[in-house]
């Protein structure tokens, strides 16, 4: 099974250089990784210059600002120097005559929309309508579409139910972390299982309404280092999923991230 983290982040100014990814992959058999650009850097050199020094190991998500009247053209000079895909705020609208130019950019190059957002505009009709008027575009939901803290909340469960019938759409996905986004520590921590019990059941329902081919691992490195840690939010996850077949298991944490974003050479 080639294992693929399809959410991480590198910079030289904030979090951690690639070199330290690099090695939590190859400590944990991660084959490739997705560099997601961190909101509000529109610099996004250092990404190409990871898959420049390290050929085949990784796929470049960019971030642009999508407020200024040039981004279409800057988001075309992304794509040419090799992105992946882009990173777009659920609630992002181009200025001009058609709100969804920024989008419709994406989808006209070929990119992958890994999209970050709040519960409530996840699960909000104007993200729905967007959807539907891009059939033709990739959009993944990331960290379990924001809708999975660890608390038993009937506004948050109607949040997370609106939000996950999505899946509704065929090219929505869906990213799920590490179980500590959204389990409690447990405190103090006995024996090698570092969360209180019991688990809120949010994979299972993530993987009941989209199945194995539109789900995507990803580990949230470098912030999963003050959580559980790298090695837990891989290992964790696949135990979960034990019960899923080798092929399932396969597409979710590798198959559909390579298809999604493929590493560039």
């Amino acid at each position: 099974m080639i294992i693929v983290d399809s959410h991480c982040h590198a910079s030289p100014v904030w979090y951690e250089p690639v070199e330290s990814l690099l090695f939590q992959m190859e400590r944990h058999g991660v084959e490739h990784a997705v560099l997601i650009q961190m909101q509000g850097q529109f610099d996004n050199d250092y990404q190409f210059e990871c898959v420049r020094r390290f050929p085949g190991r990784f796929a470049p998500v960019v971030v642009l600002d999508t407020d200024r009247s040039d981004a279409v053209e800057t988001l075309q000079q992304l794509a040419g120097q090799g992105a992946s895909g882009v990173r777009l705020l659920a609630a992002a609208r181009s200025p001009g005559d058609d709100p969804l130019a920024i989008w419709r950019a994406a989808a006209r190059l070929g990119l992958t929309v890994s999209c970050a957002g709040n519960g409530g505009v996840f699960a909000s009709d104007d993200f729905a309508r967007l959807i539907e008027a891009l059939p033709e575009l990739p959009i993944v939901l990331e960290h379990l579409a924001s809708v999975s803290r660890p608390v038993d909340d009937p506004d948050e469960r109607a949040l997370r139910e609106r939000a996950f019938a999505l899946a509704r759409y065929p090219n929505v996905y869906i990213k799920i972390p590490g179980l500590g986004e959204f389990s409690r520590r447990a405190l103090p921590v006995t024996g090698s299982f570092p969360f209180e019990a019991p688990i809120p059941p949010y994979l299972n329902l993530a993987y009941d309404a989209f199945g194995a081919r539109r789900m995507l691992w990803g580990s949230d490195y470098p912030p999963v280092s003050g959580r559980e840690g790298y090695e837990n939010a891989l290992r964790l996850p696949l135990e979960r999923f034990a019960e899923k077949s080798e092929e399932e298991r396969a597409l979710i944490f590798g198959g559909v991230a390579l298809s999604l974003f493929p590493p560039r050479p």
